[in-house]
């Protein structure tokens, strides 16, 4: 009787894991590169010194803010958002499914030249 409490529970467990999997949705605005953290509010991104906007929002993979002294050491595939004045204010840190979302835009005028299915959270080339 006992055993089996003890499985459904851990089965429970299991199922409710899979079920917390958060879908994302990404703004058309968000590009892709490789942030390195190095001294926040500094960081790398994709091999250029690059800021982190005061008050810069950072998600884990588990959509969980995230403060910036967790990137210090780090490197990861990121979806990332500027400021206007050129500093990242948001930062997802990609799962391996959104990683394999392909393609998607590094750049702001590959962003201004593809089409975006926000639904579908795909790019399409011209």
């Amino acid at each position: 009787m006992v055993r089996c409490a003890a499985l459904a529970l851990a089965a429970l467990t299991v199922v409710g894991a899979a079920s917390a999997q958060v879908v994302r949705l990404f703004p058309p605005t968000a590009l892709r590169g490789e942030l390195t953290g190095t001294a926040p509010p500094d960081v790398l991104l994709n091999g250029k010194a690059a800021r982190l906007a005061p008050g810069a929002r950072i998600r884990n993979q588990e959509n969980r803010f995230d403060v910036t002294g967790t990137l210090t050491g780090g490197k990861w595939l990121v979806h990332y958002t500027t400021d206007s004045g050129g500093q990242l204010q948001d930062i997802w840190i990609l799962t391996a499914s959104e990683a394999a979302n392909q393609p998607w835009p590094t750049t702001v005028e590959q962003a201004q030249t593809w089409r975006f299915d926000a639904v579908a959270q795909k790019w399409t080339k011209p």
